[in-house]
């Protein structure tokens, strides 16, 4: 929800609800995606509302995508073939 809107910014009840989780599962999410940077996070009053952090999503994209095209990319040392003698 956040990455396919990243001006906006939602708290964990909010999310929560949006997502029909719980508020404890939902925090869980967000301290994970906090911890790596992906999301900000902005105390207003008793509330924190988080916000995407777009260049650090798209940082971890290219590193996936790098990943995934190295392990889709043929390697060179399983084309050695043995001869067998019988």
């Amino acid at each position: 929800m956040l990455a396919s809107n990243p001006e906006d910014t939602l708290c964990v009840a909010d999310l929560a609800a949006r997502l029909g989780s719980t508020q404890p599962a939902a925090s869980q999410h967000i301290k994970v995606l906090k911890n790596i940077g992906i999301l900000e996070a902005n105390k207003v009053a008793f509330r924190v509302y988080y916000r995407i952090n777009t260049n650090v999503l798209l940082a971890y994209k290219a590193d996936m995508d790098e990943l995934f095209e190295m392990a889709f990319t043929p390697c060179p040392r399983m084309n050695i073939r043995t001869e067998h003698k019988e």
